[in-house]
């Protein structure tokens, strides 16, 4: 059994991060905001986890989006409306984006490691459950209820993003939210391009499926040897409510619709969209349906460094508006029934909406260390003010920013429904961005009039937030 490695240490130190006589990979030190302990120890650990997190992951969110692809399989022998498709794709949806909030307080409750073996084993449940009746002649509550197991999926970006949100300084959270998010939004378009080669090889669902069981028992075995758990990120259930209290957690999870709600939204979405409005095969379909989702992934990262440069705010601003532009392109393309149009301006948006959610996520962690600064918390107990409420919130950001997905499916199904286009589900996205943009702008970036920043020197002797470079 390992010693356990010191609680703290004296500036300048750089303690290595050693196992805790708790057994297992526990690391009791860990200070990231310290620059020689993270130049000499902590920089090559944090990127050893952030590179098994990403692998699992990215395992989650294929197994999360198995049902987009599987119900281009679905053929009429099946037996079910594109009503009925939209429908078990927005339950998909809505499973994963309730389970990301407990999932989040999992990683206090069991540590890092220990959560992201439980949680990528768990996905061998709905992955075996749907190899086992993945045939014509199942009934819809059948296959409906299965889905609802593989929405488990999605809970592992919480959790994920919540560990590696405590492996990194604040300087280096853009960039590494903004790769592990991305590394695991790219299972979107990976298990599009596993299900375009098996159809193309006249495979079935079953070999997709297959495929991925093995996989997911790699990425449970590869975190249990590689990961480890930080000691001190406790359980705190007071960090839940302060989130919950904090009026800023529900205007990021309100930003946060516009983005990932509308990357996932779209993913699940985008190849039905194509087979009911455009007529096209599912071979047709899952030759397209990857491209997008493949560009939103892996420009994440990069809205993540331009948040990190820029600030995340401006980013996140200036996206929607490129967002809103787009829309109103889907919304010419559908009306003028221009298939190329529509997969360009398409795949346009999904770019965005990656970028978005780099930028966007950057801005959590800012928000509250500038908070903390305002409070007059400095070095350390700032870091841990940021680190406390930030970790707290992202499960809520992202369960809420994930239920957009459930209404882009809902409302395409509606919209197929009244008028037999995507048309006016386009529309209604295009006023949402438009508010998204406005809200971004009033909180975030807005400079208080000459009159209103007297008023409020006049009344508060705290320092003025500024939320600008966040």
């Amino acid at each position: 059994m390992s010693a356990p490695a010191p609680s703290s240490s004296s500036p300048g130190s750089a303690p290595e991060p050693n196992a805790s006589a708790r057994g297992g990979r526990w690391i009791e030190h860990w200070d990231p905001e310290n620059e020689t302990f993270w130049n000499e120890t902590g920089e090559k650990v944090a990127r050893r986890n952030l590179v098994f997190s990403i692998l699992s992951e990215h395992i989650g969110f294929s197994i999360w989006t198995l049902w987009s692809v599987l119900v281009l399989f679905m053929g009429d022998d099946y037996g079910l409306t594109p009503a009925d498709k939209f429908l078990l794709t927005s339950m998909v949806t809505l499973v994963g984006a309730v389970v990301r909030v407990p999932y989040t307080f999992a990683i206090a409750l069991f540590g890092g490691r220990n959560w992201t073996i439980i949680s990528a084993s768990l996905l061998l449940i709905p992955t075996i459950a749907a190899f086992a009746v993945m045939k014509p002649g199942t009934s819809f509550d059948t296959f409906l209820w299965i889905g609802i197991l593989a929405g488990i999926g999605g809970g592992n970006f919480a959790s994920s993003m919540t560990n590696i949100n405590a492996f990194f300084p604040l300087k280096k959270k853009g960039w590494a939210l903004g790769l592990n998010a991305g590394g695991g939004n790219i299972g979107v378009p990976v298990i599009q391009l596993v299900a375009l080669a098996i159809i193309g090889a006249s495979g079935g669902p079953r070999v997709l499926l297959g495929i991925y069981i093995p996989l997911i028992v790699v990425a449970a075995v590869l975190a249990a040897l590689f990961m480890d758990n930080i000691a001190n990120v406790k359980n705190d259930t007071g960090a839940a409510k302060d989130a919950v209290k904090e009026g800023h957690t529900w205007i990021m999870a309100f930003l946060y619709i516009g983005t990932f709600g509308s990357f996932i939204g779209y993913a699940f979405a985008f190849g039905q969209v194509l087979q009911v409005q455009f007529g096209r095969t599912p071979l047709q379909a899952a030759y397209l349906t990857f491209i997008g989702p493949l560009l939103g992934s892996l420009i994440r990262p990069v809205g993540g460094w331009l948040a990190d440069r820029y600030g995340g705010a401006r980013i996140t601003l200036w996206n929607f508006v490129g967002m809103a532009a787009a829309t109103a392109g889907l919304v010419a393309a559908s009306m003028a029934k221009s298939l190329p149009f529509f997969v360009t301006v398409f795949i346009v948006l999904f770019a965005l909406s990656g970028l978005g959610n780099g930028s966007t996520y950057k801005m959590i962690p800012g928000i509250f260390q500038t908070k903390a600064l305002a409070k007059g918390l400095t070095g350390d107990e700032a870091a841990r003010y940021g680190r406390r409420l930030s970790g707290a919130s992202m499960g809520l950001i992202g369960a809420v920013g994930a239920l957009g997905g459930v209404g882009i499916n809902l409302a395409f199904r509606q919209s197929f429904l009244s008028n037999g286009t995507g048309t006016g589900a386009f529309v209604a996205f295009l006023v949402f961005y438009a508010a998204c943009f406005v809200v971004t702008w009033a909180v975030y970036l807005r400079r208080p009039s000459g009159s209103e920043a007297r008023a409020k020197a006049s009344t508060e002797s705290k320092p003025q937030l500024s939320y600008a470079d966040v």
